[in-house]
């Protein structure tokens, strides 16, 4: 039996910057990287600052160490999401209230420490990325203890069998927004290329601007890919077609059967093409894009993120069949079991099952992520961190494939002993 004897913090970074969407969305100028103009979220002091994260590190009375970062997403602050993520702030709650329930705890059981561990305080609730960062420590403890991979720990919790196929992967291209497709198309991606259309000028006057790229992204894919590569044709909207257009579920519905038909040879999804500005008003307006788009005869999809946050978020939108696939943005959603138990929810509702994150996390993090999705079979998860394109696909995919190569020769706990 292995305990938790101790238990270190230190100072990371994410993978790339958190940004004030507000600020974004007001329509601020790039300066160079940065951007021109004063934040307007509560808790940025620029609009694009550094992305911050917390380590956490369970020292095992056997002498390893078991890490898991603590860590916001991108757009923090945004559509209902906690506040910019403060490690000093964290560091100090992490001390007071959480070291002393790890201390002595059975690394093996990574489901009653979860749930004991990150327990509401006398004050509330933990924050997300606390419990976000604590949850990937305990997994990762677990797995040491009974020699497997966090996969398998993942599986045993939630009755899965082991998984036999791959996680198709969604990567995003930030805003190298052509070159990056190039890189995604010649190393195959499953899904792609996300777009960041995050901007008037990038979606254009009545959205031509966002047609004429989509349309450029599959042209470079039948130019640059295989007869037999079609991968899925993501974008993310940032709500753009409601702010540009029009918010009425008909007019976005018959925007984005529009688009489809402009790439009739790919699968087309559109994430977050509008923001009601609150939880309620989206899931009621989305399940109402969900019930056009259907009588449309299309095959284009949306996907819900902006306020469909946490676990109890992701079961109200499948609830209320409020998009054809939810992300499960996993900095959002806190616990990693959660993240579990809302792929298995959104699956059991017919609704896809989409295993994101944010640019802003860490390599931890990610590939703590790549375990959960691939346990529960989500339909797909996102390439992270970072804006790179490469150095994701090569962390995520190669994750993945050394867990399904373990799993494959190895039983979970084979070689266990209490000696």
């Amino acid at each position: 039996m292995v305990h938790i004897r101790d238990v270190i913090l230190a100072p990371s970074m994410g993978a790339f910057f958190y940004d004030d969407q507000a600020a974004i969305r007001a329509g601020l100028d790039h300066d160079g990287f940065d951007y021109d103009g004063a934040p307007q979220t509560l808790g940025f002091a620029r609009v694009r600052q550094p992305a911050e994260a917390l380590s956490i590190g369970l020292a095992l009375d056997d002498g390893t160490v078991c890490w898991g970062d603590m860590v916001s997403v991108q757009y923090s602050g945004a559509a209902g999401r906690d506040p910019l993520f403060d490690p000093e702030a964290m560091a100090r709650l992490t001390k007071t209230l959480v070291i002393p329930r790890l201390i002595g705890l059975d690394a093996s059981q990574a489901e009653l420490n979860c749930r004991e561990v990150l327990a509401d305080g006398p004050d509330g609730s933990l924050p997300i990325a606390v419990k976000y960062g604590i949850s990937q420590a305990l997994l990762a403890a677990a797995a040491h203890a009974q020699r497997c991979t966090v996969a398998q720990i993942v599986c045993d919790i939630f009755d899965q069998p082991p998984p036999s196929k791959r996680v198709p992967i969604f990567a995003q291209s930030g805003d190298a927004r052509h070159l990056n497709v190039d890189k995604m198309i010649l190393k195959r991606v499953d899904v792609l290329p996300h777009g960041l259309i995050n901007s008037a000028a990038k979606f254009g006057e009545n959205g031509e601007a966002f047609c004429e790229y989509i349309e450029w992204v599959a042209g470079r894919v039948i130019k640059l890919g295989s007869e037999n590569y079609r991968p899925k044709l993501h974008f993310d909207l940032y709500g753009w077609i409601g702010l540009g257009i029009g918010k009425d579920p008909a007019i976005v519905a018959e925007f984005i059967a529009r688009c489809a038909e402009r790439v009739s040879g790919f699968e087309l999804l559109i994430e977050s093409p509008a923001d009601y500005g609150g939880r309620d008003q989206q899931i009621s307006k989305f399940a109402q894009i969900v019930e056009i788009l259907g009588t449309l005869g299309t095959n284009a999809k949306i996907v819900a993120d902006e306020h469909c946050n946490t676990l109890d978020d992701v079961r109200d939108f499948c609830d209320a069949k409020a998009a054809h696939i939810v992300q499960i943005k996993t900095p959002d959603v806190g616990s990693l079991l959660d993240t579990a138990r809302a792929i298995q929810y959104a699956k059991t509702c017919n609704v896809g099952a989409y295993s994101g994150g944010t640019s802003a996390e860490t390599d931890v993090s990610a590939r703590a992520c790549v375990h959960v999705a691939l346990a529960m079979q989500a339909d797909m998860m996102l390439a992270k961190p970072g804006m790179g394109v490469d150095e994701a696909i090569c962390i995520v995919g190669n994750e993945q494939n050394r867990a399904i190569a373990q799993m494959t020769h190895f039983t979970c706990g084979s070689e266990h002993s209490d000696g």
